[in-house]
């Protein structure tokens, strides 16, 4: 059996599109990592945690205690660590990418500080890979105004990104969704990632429920890579635009997000509407998630990549309820299995 790439949980998903003006409660950082941890498949468990630099999880201005109480907690549940999220949006103390000096500055500050949080659990020994996640922190309708202008605008927010990053010895990934302006389609993104040119630092994560909407052009109707009413059972077809989608991202895609997409959007709270996570068997889901993640992992020779040292299960607005069954957890984490034994890697 593989053992890489190492099989993670994300604790995003207690706080994002939840909280006092959602849907749902915030579910404390605590739980989140004894459901990981208890979940089991014939002997295998989750090898770790991706995790959200934000209060009420992980306060992006802990101390150097706060930290390594995070790591002797995780350390304790036989966990690590791996890709960290940026807190760059305004309700969390960030700033628009593209917005003005005092915007991008609370931006770039965001980005520094969980690069630094990124470099010092690394020091604590319980961060052995991972990246930093970021997007442009501004909503499709407003970049519209001057697509090319700001674009530029966002691309040298990245560059001052990506030299804070490599102060600290880190990598940014940015992360495909139809919600964020000038990431919001698979065209866009990948101009994005090209003007940056900083692919020694900055790469793409690709989420396969995010990414699957880029099929569909949801946002950016000129980019669709299939028509309207497209017939999902048509297998071949799909094939065959997925494959335009990854060869397109998967030289850019340094950060792996296993997930199922009906696609249809949905948002909650502070979040605008992205592609709506479900159920690894949920009847809707478009996609056969093996086969589909392997169009990411292995390169267009069907070679695998080895790119990522691990990949995250994203339930992102999952409702609760769903969640504090440990049955959810279990079908979760036998997914990642498949996955890992399909297109993974012994070391």
């Amino acid at each position: 059996m593989n053992n890489y790439p190492k099989l993670h949980n994300a604790g995003w998903p207690g706080v994002v599109g939840k909280g006092p003006d959602a849907e749902e409660p915030f579910i404390d950082l605590d739980t989140m990592l004894d459901w990981t941890a208890a979940a089991e498949v014939d002997g295998v468990r989750f090898d770790g945690v991706d995790l959200f630099l934000s209060a009420p999880h992980v306060d992006i201005d802990s101390t150097d205690d706060d930290l390594k109480r995070l790591a002797e907690k995780v350390h304790a549940l036989g966990l690590v660590i791996g890709s960290v999220v940026a807190p760059v949006w305004p309700p969390t103390g960030g700033g628009s990418a593209m917005g003005d000096e005092s915007e991008r500055g609370r931006f770039l500050s965001m980005v520094e500080k969980a690069c630094a949080i990124a470099r010092r659990l690394r020091e604590l020994e319980v961060r052995p890979y991972g990246v930093v996640r970021i997007d442009s922190s501004v909503d499709p309708g407003t970049w519209a105004a001057d697509p090319e202008a700001n674009t530029r605008r966002i691309a040298d927010t990245f560059r001052e990104a990506c030299a804070r990053a490599g102060d600290q010895g880190e990598l940014l990934a940015a992360e495909g969704e139809v919600c964020w302006g000038g990431m919001h389609s698979w065209k866009e993104m990948l101009k994005l990632l090209e003007l940056v040119d900083r692919p020694e630092i900055l790469g793409f994560q690709a989420d396969m429920a995010h990414t699957l909407l880029y099929l569909l052009g949801v946002n950016a109707a000129s980019d669709a890579i299939v028509p309207a009413g497209f017939d999902w059972d048509d297998q071949e077809a799909f094939e065959e635009a997925y494959r335009t989608l990854t060869d397109s991202l998967r030289p850019w895609t340094i950060d792996f997000h296993v997930a199922q997409n009906d696609a249809t959007v949905k948002g909650s709270g502070s979040h605008d509407k992205t592609g709506r996570h479900c159920l690894p068997s949920d009847p809707g889901g478009k996609l056969d998630i093996v086969r589909a993640a392997g169009h990411w992992l292995r390169d267009s020779d069907g070679k695998v990549t080895q790119t990522c040292r691990h990949i995250c299960w994203d339930g992102c607005m999952f409702p609760n309820r769903i969640m504090s069954d440990p049955g959810t957890w279990n079908q979760i984490l036998s997914s990642m299995i498949q996955v890992r034994d399909a297109h993974g890697w012994e070391e």
